[in-house]
């Protein structure tokens, strides 16, 4: 079947390739449009449209249009297919579909910040627990307080005895010397204290330790020797010094009538390394003193104390005219201070000064065995609380003296007690 039109030789002399013979050039000439089946309706193009003996008669690309992986799409005014034709998206146009291949879903901020939330709780929760442990394990459980007898009733106030001994455990020959502590053997009471922390407020009670106190029956947990009541008085650091911290607990509750809950003890070196740790504290000294014998030299006005100063400004009893009841006043102001900046944000948030706190301080405290850091915390807490008003600081009430040493107003110091027992609010004083 031949295909061509009439009068097209398709050649020269019939043959194709070989063009027209005659003079003049051949009119255009148009090959019959072939639709093939089940094609899409074609489109019309301009330029085609009016070419002779095809009037209207539409031009098939042979492209799909707008068929994309089975999904057709939309025509409009700025689309080739739509009216208007165009090669980009007008403003007639319908909105794109809602998903399209290989688009990224938007993200999930609210599920994201929810897995954050989640991650940093379970950090901290992790980093809390494993500086509780290591912690508890540093604590120095050395004193049983189980092995003290006859002891007071106890109350709803939690009471520690809070103890500086001139220890000079850890400490070079140079330490010594640089902190003025000397080279006494052995370990002797350098400051002592009470601190009640109740539910209507904390009290902090320094005992002198000079006080006339007498020594009650025990039998000693270390030496194994048996103190028998013989109504003995002695000055209240001769009980430490004969048989320790649970003979010193014992003569306490016995001549106060108060029970001791918990027991901290510290020696000059860790007293000192804990302060520097805080990278010193801030105290404000009424007025200046010097002492030889301690190290002190201090003038008057708010200053930064550092590991040695701090030291030497708790131990000068001989600068002051009334010798140690003027220290343990200055040692309460110090402790109190310490206890503030130690319990402070700035030091408790921030593990470059929290972890060597702890360090300093726990690897030469020595505590009761029943004593967890809960309890350390609170203790630093309450004379935090002290410091900032919140409670009382005061002497152990002294009447006057026998033998050179104080002796305790009996009558002031029940009413003292039973108002500590009582929580009630401390109204008593050293006056």
């Amino acid at each position: 079947m031949n295909d061509w039109p009439q009068g097209w030789s398709g050649g020269r002399d019939g043959r194709h390739g070989g063009g027209g013979g005659d003079a003049q050039p051949e009119g255009a000439r148009v090959m019959p449009h072939v639709r093939r089946p089940g094609s899409v309706p074609p489109r019309q193009r301009q330029g085609y449209d009016d070419a002779p003996g095809h009037a209207g008669a539409p031009y098939d690309s042979g492209y799909n249009t707008g068929q994309v992986y089975g999904i057709p799409r939309p025509a409009g005014p700025a689309d080739p297919g739509g009216p208007g034709g165009g090669g980009g998206r007008g403003t007639g146009a319908p909105p794109p579909p809602a998903y399209s291949p290989g688009a990224r879903p938007a993200p999930d901020w609210r599920r994201r910040v929810k897995i954050g939330s989640i991650a940093v709780a379970v950090a901290v929760l992790a980093t809390t627990i494993g500086t509780y442990a290591w912690a508890s394990g540093r604590m120095r459980g050395e004193v049983d307080l189980a092995k003290v007898i006859e002891r007071p009733q106890e109350d709803d106030c939690t009471t520690y005895l809070i103890v500086g001994s001139d220890s000079r455990e850890g400490m070079t020959a140079e330490d010594k010397k640089r902190l003025h502590t000397g080279s006494a053997d052995g370990k002797r009471t350098d400051s002592m204290m009470i601190l009640a922390a109740c539910g209507g407020g904390n009290t902090m009670i320094s005992l002198p330790r000079d006080s006339d106190v007498e020594i009650p029956t025990f039998v000693g947990s270390e030496s194994g020797k048996t103190f028998k009541g013989t109504g003995r008085r002695v000055k209240l650091n001769a009980a430490y010094a004969e048989d320790g911290p649970e003979l010193l607990v014992r003569t306490v509750e016995y001549n106060t009538g108060l029970r001791i809950d918990h027991y901290a003890e510290i020696g000059f070196a860790g007293f000192a390394n804990i302060v520097d740790a805080l990278g010193g504290v801030e105290l404000d000294i009424e007025k200046g003193f010097k002492d030889k014998r301690s190290g002190a030299d201090f003038q008057a006005g708010r200053q930064t104390l550092d590991g040695e100063q701090a030291l030497a400004f708790v131990r000068t009893r001989y600068a002051f005219a009334e010798s140690d009841l003027a220290r343990t006043k200055n040692q309460q102001k110090f402790l109190a201070a310490l206890a503030s900046q130690a319990a402070s944000p700035g030091t408790v948030l921030n593990p470059f000064r929290l972890y060597p706190t702890l360090g300093a301080g726990l690897d030469t405290l020595i505590v009761d065995k029943d004593m967890s850091l809960f309890d350390l915390a609170e203790m630093f807490f309450a004379m935090k609380g002290v410091n900032g008003g919140d409670g009382t600081s005061m002497n152990m009430p002294v009447s006057g003296s026998r033998g050179g040493n104080l002796v305790w107003d009996k009558a002031k110091v029940k009413q003292l007690v039973r108002q500590i027992q009582n929580d009630e609010k401390v109204t008593v004083t050293a006056d």
